[in-house]
């Protein structure tokens, strides 16, 4: 694979870059109902994706489970799968085992770790600044206001050891067979819960969003993670909103392998891009940028079926 200098994403996409993406799933979309404004909903999303020859994709809240929203759609859009998953947030009780287990009953797919209300998360604070903040940053410094703030969280207890509450819900997303996924955990937490989930016996472990400020994982981090047997996640509103260059992600892609990394989205946003339109502008700017179509074709198909099917 050859990469080319691209300094941002392509206007539009080629037939090239759509076909590189059929029967892709997106690992993390945003989309209706969910307490924060979004451009479609579930429904919408799931026949948007079926027109435009996807296959399916994860349902991600901050806030609470969508594996009963998940099942309702698939039974709803034939032809399309749509996955349900939880994030260890404090609205679901943090890093609660009985949340794990009772997702993984449901048929949930990913298990986020903190995300919004992660120690490492500091967008949402009242001294987090206002530079490009997400909208979940309002919501979170709106609850802080009247006065809920339960302490942040983290995964460790003392210097690179993992809590026994995270030990318990990486047993049950071994148990479940979920996919571990890493949220908006700092890099001094993500290498010790790779390695404990690793054995633990948890057969999918997925790196989120690797170059999203709260992680900013250097390339060699990444190649890393990936040698521990994880897979690297790259998001595409990361780069488009300009919160990481998009060198930094071919650099990652070249310095990984495609091999070991998936394509998602991050979509649903209502100033953002249709999330199967952005999906393809993601595919077109890795094309630009050198990667080849069976490049992208790996990251963005195989690599995701192979986790959630």
């Amino acid at each position: 694979m050859t990469i080319t200098t691209v300094t941002e994403t392509a206007p539009s996409a080629s037939a090239s870059a759509w076909e590189s993406i059929q029967g892709a799933y997106d690992l993390q979309v945003h989309v209706a109902p969910d307490i924060i404004a979004r451009r479609i909903d579930d429904l919408g999303l799931a026949r948007e994706f079926l027109s435009r020859g996807l296959k399916g994709f994860v349902l991600k809240s901050h806030y609470m489970s969508t594996a009963e929203r998940a099942k309702v759609v698939s039974a709803a859009v034939p032809g399309i799968a749509a996955y349900g998953a939880i994030t260890l947030n404090h609205s679901v009780g943090g890093l609660n085992p009985v949340a794990v287990d009772i997702a993984g009953r449901s048929g949930a797919k990913i298990v986020w770790f903190p995300t919004v209300d992660a120690e490492n998360e500091t967008a949402g604070l009242p001294t987090g600044g206002n530079k490009k903040l997400p909208f979940w940053a309002e919501i979170q410094r709106e609850i802080s206001a009247m006065g809920i703030a339960p302490p942040r969280m983290t995964v460790l207890e003392g210097p690179g050891n993992i809590s026994a509450a995270t030990r318990s819900c990486i047993e049950l997303i071994a148990k479940h067979d979920m996919i571990l996924a890493t949220g908006h955990l700092g890099r001094h937490e993500i290498f010790p819960l790779v390695r404990a989930a690793r054995e633990m016996k948890v057969r999918k472990v997925l790196v989120t969003h690797a170059e999203f400020p709260s992680q900013n994982l250097t390339a060699q981090e990444q190649v890393e993670l990936a040698d521990m047997g994880a897979m690297i996640e790259h998001c595409f509103t990361t780069m488009h909103t300009r919160k990481a260059p998009w060198q930094a992600v071919l650099d990652s892609i070249r310095a990984v392998g495609p091999e070991r990394c998936l394509l998602s989205t991050d979509l649903g946003q209502t100033i953002n891009p249709p999330v199967s339109e952005g999906f393809a502008l993601f595919a077109q700017t890795l094309l630009d940028g050198g990667c080849r179509v069976e490049d992208v074709r790996r990251m963005a198909v195989t690599n995701s079926a192979a986790l959630v099917e």
